[in-house]
């Protein structure tokens, strides 16, 4: 858990750094800022999404978990517990103030809980005391809070007790699951991480509002998928 700590802890000083670098700068720049952020973040998603070794399992796991995930209004929940920390802890009640910070919450949420260094740096640090991943994973999360912050807002530090629950309880679980989880596992949860990364970007530049959250399912969906492999490739093959 010690190394998940330090992971919020480089978060949240990213994210203030970024909001004071914020407020010294016009409008003008904050979009310049703000479209640099949905490249960089575009770029990210790509080199993930190029991970997966079966594109068509990425294709039926967003299909479906974006099915199931709006049924369940996961993006609206999400943002429903953004607005709950927007009115205990920051400035702006209004309703611009909380849509702003409830996505910067969202969207940092999900790119920082997504990738595989989050995965299997909490394997590392619970089944063998090897921290070296998460820190890895700190530094670059810092960088990225620093331009999410100056981009979006206080509601990127919060993302932090995103990856609090979700890293600690990888960590804590990590003896438990660390045997289902293969390469291959690994690659795909990574490929599908980079479709939500680059829904991301997409909304950063304003090109279209996607409901990333909504998809979030997927990453059970292709967890099956992959473990059901071995299993799908015989009727496939007995089919051909």
């Amino acid at each position: 858990m010690f190394a998940t700590i330090v992971n919020c802890i480089a978060i949240v000083a990213g994210s203030l750094v970024g909001i004071l670098f914020s407020r010294k700068i016009t409008d003008e720049i904050s979009d310049v800022i703000s479209a640099a952020a949905g490249i960089v973040t575009l770029v990210i998603g790509f080199q993930m999404a190029f991970a997966t070794e079966n594109v068509i399992y990425v294709a039926l796991s967003l299909i479906v978990g974006g099915i199931v995930g709006t049924w369940w209004d996961i993006d609206g929940k999400i943002l429903a517990i953004g607005h709950l920390l927007q009115r205990r802890f920051a400035k702006n009640p209004g309703s611009d103030g909380g849509n702003r910070f409830s996505y910067a919450f969202l969207n940092a949420s999900v790119l920082f809980c997504v990738g595989a260094m989050a995965i299997v740096g909490s394997f590392k640090a619970g089944t063998e005391g090897d921290f070296t991943i998460i820190y890895t994973k700190s530094v670059l999360d810092g960088f990225m809070s620093i331009v999410f912050g100056a981009a979006m807002g206080i509601g990127t530090a919060f993302s932090a007790l995103s990856i609090l629950v979700y890293q600690g309880a990888l960590t804590l679980l990590s003896s438990l699951v660390k045997p289902w989880v293969s390469t291959r596992m690994i690659h795909e949860l990574t490929g599908i991480g980079g479709a939500f990364v680059i829904m991301i970007g997409i909304n950063l530049l304003n090109i279209r509002k996607l409901k990333t959250a909504n998809y979030l399912p997927g990453l059970a969906v292709i967890v099956i998928l992959v473990l059901l492999d071995p299993f799908l490739a015989q009727i496939a093959a007995k089919i051909v």
